[in-house]
């Protein structure tokens, strides 16, 4: 064991298992959300490319960085995407030999009801948990995260 290694505790869940079942959850209701309103051929994997594409459009290099997904995985998936409608590949107005993915009508309008949903969980969740506090730990998760991605030499968002 590492000297500075502490125990875990035995009155809380581990760190993995709360991101794992929170994103589980998460998950399922996003897709609850998007079931009710008719969108019913997208998978979770979808999610990893739709939560990082934006709506002003990203190169798909960029693209699999934040979504942490290889080139290959994330080409796949926009493609899959654009097929069903949801992105396009437009030329990069800074560069014509390169191309953004960016959402379609119908993949922006999907964006907007996750972003409605995302909102509705975020305040269901702190309604659980006090809202000032559900606050509290989403800010010192975030400055986890970017401390973690300045480790690595960037950060993605």
């Amino acid at each position: 064991m590492h000297p500075s290694t502490r125990p875990l505790p035995t009155d809380r869940l581990a760190v993995g298992q709360v991101l794992v079942r929170l994103l589980q959850r998460f998950r399922k209701e996003v897709f609850a959300a998007a079931a009710e309103h008719g969108v019913t051929d997208l998978r979770e994997a979808h999610l990893q490319v739709f939560g990082n594409v934006g709506v002003d459009g990203v190169r798909l290099t960029a693209l699999a960085a934040r979504a942490q997904l290889s080139l290959a995985a994330c080409a796949e998936l926009v493609d899959d995407l654009q097929r069903k409608g949801y992105l396009e590949r437009r030329p990069d107005p800074a560069d014509g030999r390169a191309k953004l993915i960016v959402p379609t009508a119908q993949g922006r309008r999907v964006l907007a009801l996750a972003g409605e949903r995302v909102a509705e969980i975020e305040t269901a969740w702190g309604d659980r948990v006090g809202p000032e506090e559900f606050e509290h730990a989403m800010r010192v998760l975030d400055r986890l995260v970017v401390a973690l991605d300045e480790d690595r030499g960037g950060r993605d968002r």
